[in-house]
């Protein structure tokens, strides 16, 4: 058997050494990221800084979660790269005055108005994996963090997060969406697994439940976007079903993230192999339902429309809308495809992991400059009307890491040496 065909198939040595040597190469590509005062850069087709783009905090976040991951697995200098993408969070994308973190800053030092959901996930989320790292000041800012989105994010009665508030927190917006929801269960999944706060771990629990209502609902193409009062909206964006954050239709990549998110938080609510009936038949409900996510999804959008590679999104029935392929939607189907055969034994996601990897690394993977093509056209040519450049590396640094771990426990605190002892919950 050829090496190529058995770098591509999970748990071989060689499909191994590819995503170690993967995750090397994006932490090193990413390098250039933090500016003079912190916030992350947006980075080039070749990870040169294109400073004259606005330095956003949810970009500068994900980059101080994958140095602070980078420093746990011994990357050298990545600590300090992780410490100065959290100088921005502390500094400049902090809103002293009204609190909670700027939507960003432009390139000459202004605010980016509002006050995004999105964001403050990402924060708590790069915070704990700080915290984990031991970076210094990352305890008081995943404690600042979590306040300020308990208060303003957080909506008890509905057990979801709303979305968007203006700079100064005066007035919310009528707009409710999943996208920010699904950052919020990684997040308070991290929370909880960091600071072992079980009502974080209830609380994406919550979510997971409601999200798996619409999803029945809708033949598990979820819908994104909602009103106030939480009702589908599901022509929205019809006119401009681009939109990298309210596309029109179903996502199959976010059906996919969910997935995974969804096992991590099953198999660590119901863990114990001994458990009773009642409890092992949950764990499976919720398994099972994360299966028909990605089954759908892989329908759907994988090779949907003759040439290799994942549709951006389709219609309410299944039909493409944007044949454009996004770089994230494979990392999702990469982790998710590994964590389902983990859980299931069944072969065809193995078998669709391997598919995935080749793709990979015939399609996707930029051998010249480096990293992961953001965003290809329906022929697999390279493409930036939604992605220009490689911003970041939150997704493709991922899938390097997710199908070799744990997956009832978040990415980060697996690097932990308190992971021998860990309980879950």
């Amino acid at each position: 058997m050829e090496n190529n065909t058995l770098k591509y198939q999970l748990d071989t040595a060689e499909n191994r050494a590819f995503l170690q040597q993967g995750a090397k190469a994006l932490l090193e590509f990413g390098k250039q990221f933090p500016s003079p005062t912190g916030g992350s850069y947006y980075l080039g087709d070749d990870g040169t800084p294109w400073t004259e783009k606005s330095r956003e905090t949810w970009i500068t976040s994900r980059m101080v979660h994958v140095y602070s991951i980078g420093a746990m697995m011994g990357y050298d200098g990545a600590k300090e790269l992780a410490a100065e993408g959290l100088k921005g969070l502390r500094g400049e994308l902090r809103d002293t005055e009204h609190g909670g973190f700027y939507a960003g800053r432009t390139s000459d030092g202004g605010i980016l108005p509002g006050k995004q959901c999105y964001a403050h996930a990402f924060v708590i989320l790069a915070a704990t994996s700080a915290c984990l790292a031991g970076l210094e000041g990352a305890h008081a800012l995943l404690q600042e963090a979590m306040q300020i989105y308990d208060e303003r994010f957080w909506d008890q009665n509905e057990g979801m997060a709303c979305d968007f508030w203006d700079t100064s927190f005066s007035k919310p917006d009528p707009y409710r969406g999943l996208n920010a929801n699904m950052h919020s269960v990684e997040a308070f999944l991290a929370v909880a697994d960091t600071l072992e706060d079980a009502s974080y771990h209830k609380r994406a629990g919550a979510i997971i439940d409601r999200v798996l209502e619409w999803a029945e609902a809708s033949e598990y193409r979820i819908p994104e976007h909602f009103s106030e009062d939480w009702m589908p909206q599901y022509e929205m964006n019809a006119d401009h079903p681009e939109d990298p954050f309210k596309p029109y239709g179903a996502t199959p990549g976010h059906g996919m993230e969910w997935a995974r998110l969804i096992v991590q938080w099953c198999s660590s609510t119901y863990f114990d192999k001994y458990c009773s009936n009642d409890t092992e038949a949950r764990r499976n409900r919720y398994i099972e339902n994360a299966c028909r996510l990605f089954d759908r999804a892989f329908e759907d959008a994988w090779n949907a429309d003759g040439e290799e590679g994942f549709v951006y999104t389709t219609d309410w029935n299944g039909t493409p809308v944007v044949r454009d392929r996004m770089h994230w939607t494979l990392a999702e189907g990469i982790n998710t495809a590994a964590v389902l055969y983990r859980v299931t034994k069944d072969a065809k996601y193995a078998k669709a992991y391997e598919s995935f990897m080749r793709y990979l690394d015939t399609s996707v993977l930029d051998h010249t400059c480096g990293s992961w093509y953001h965003q290809l056209d329906e022929y697999n040519r390279p493409k930036d009307t939604v992605w220009p450049g490689k911003p970041d590396l939150y997704h493709a640094f991922q899938a390097m890491l997710i199908p070799y771990g744990r997956w009832d426990v978040s990415i980060a605190k697996q690097f932990t040496k308190s992971i021998i002892g860990f309980v879950r919950r």
